[in-house]
């Protein structure tokens, strides 16, 4: 046997152990963002105990359909993994975060006037823009205990988002005007409404 594969194998023991020694205390959330579901956006998390005052956060959203007969366009799928510490016991009250985020995106034909820490959003009034993106960021949120197993969680995220992109003239074309651009995105990454059920 390799020493590599031995190396592999030993790693794996020793996280398995680590994650046995939590397991008694472990709860596990599944969550719906209700922001999400406003925009027909189909999503899920799931949160685990890592310890006292830790827990993994992993979200995930997927929109296919155009937003209406105009040729607007909202399409995307993200994954949006993120690491909570919870200043009183895990799954109430107050938390911080760290997250990373990646996914693909086919969005515009969306009005609007909004410029924002040097992204400029009213291109997607008659624009569409194709492209994938990766970052991360940090959140502040807070949990409240509705009963024995509903919560209902407040989220707002801030960061960095590097993505790449193809531009189309119009919404609805298919005429590409400028491929494999880049842009360099700060401000909000993440916006929670979460309904939260425990485990």
């Amino acid at each position: 046997m390799s020493e590599l594969r031995k190396f592999s194998y030993l790693l794996l023991l020793v996280f398995g152990m680590l994650f046995v020694t939590e397991a008694k205390a472990q709860k596990v959330a599944i969550k719906t963002n209700l922001v999400y579901d406003a925009t027909a956006t189909i999503n899920a998390g799931l949160e685990f105990g890592l310890a006292q005052k830790w827990t993994l956060d992993i979200s995930g959203n997927f929109n296919a359909w155009n937003i209406s007969d105009s040729g607007a366009r909202w399409k995307h799928w993200a994954v949006q993994p993120e690491l909570r510490y919870w200043f009183c016991d895990r799954f109430s009250g107050h938390f911080i975060a760290m997250h990373l985020h990646g996914g693909l995106y086919n969005i515009g034909g969306i009005k609007n006037n909004i410029s924002f820490i040097g992204t400029d959003f009213s291109r997607l009034s008659d624009q569409r823009f194709q492209g994938w993106f990766a970052g991360g960021g940090i959140a502040y949120g807070y949990s409240w205990i509705l009963g024995k197993h509903w919560n209902l969680e407040a989220e707002i995220g801030f960061g960095y988002s590097y993505t790449v992109y193809d531009r189309f003239e119009c919404a609805g074309c298919g005429k590409k005007v400028e491929e494999n651009k880049d842009h360099h995105y700060v401000g909000p990454t993440k916006a929670a409404i979460n309904l939260v059920y425990l485990f």
